[in-house]
């Protein structure tokens, strides 16, 4: 007897409606979970057989596939973009739970690639680093603008960060034919 079971997850951030079925699309079990790790990981470790899971491309993908992966035989993120058949008829989580497994039993998802964790966890980092230095450019821009409004003068009293180059500009010599940022009348007529 095939002990293959299809489990299809609407995933939310409070809960999760789950659906199992058997190889012959009988319907076995439905459930309402708590989108906590213990809560999944239970439920997934009391269901026996060949377990294959499906779930769509949401916020909590990457961290529900790290966390299933070991427990089941084949788990599948679907575009969520290419199911047609979770746009058709009634809408609720639990339906939509019922279709995903029926999908992933007929082999009409399209998944979407979530395997190498170690390069995703650096460009996660990357962006993090790019977008937390573009916030200190942008907050030091606007602080100085600040300064501008009120004819405070501004400099830095470190020598590294995004104003640095003004800092070290504005203790340079004036070029001796200029005079407080106005140019002599020898320099005008050349």
């Amino acid at each position: 007897m095939n002990q293959e079971k299809y489990i299809g997850m609407d995933v939310h951030q409070a809960t999760i409606s789950a659906a199992v079925m058997d190889a012959q699309g009988k319907l076995l079990m439905e459930c309402v979970l708590e989108t906590k790790t213990t809560t999944i990981v239970e439920f997934i470790q009391g269901l026996q057989g060949t377990l294959s899971l499906t779930f769509e491309e949401v916020t909590w993908a990457a961290w529900l596939h790290d966390l299933l992966k070991p427990h089941v035989n084949r788990p599948v993120v679907c575009d969520p973009r290419k199911a047609a058949l979770l746009k058709e008829g009634n809408k609720s989580d639990r339906i939509d739970a019922q279709k995903l497994a029926e999908m992933l039993r007929t082999n009409q998802l399209h998944s979407v690639y979530h395997e190498e964790h170690g390069i995703r966890t650096l460009k996660e980092l990357g962006r993090s680093y790019l977008t937390l230095s573009k916030d200190v450019t942008r907050t030091m821009n606007r602080i100085k603008s600040v300064y501008r409004s009120w004819a405070i003068p501004f400099r830095r009293t470190s020598g590294s960060g995004p104003c640095a180059s003004e800092h070290h500009r504005s203790r340079r010599r004036r070029p001796a034919n200029v005079h407080r940022g106005r140019r002599t009348l020898h320099h005008l007529q050349r």
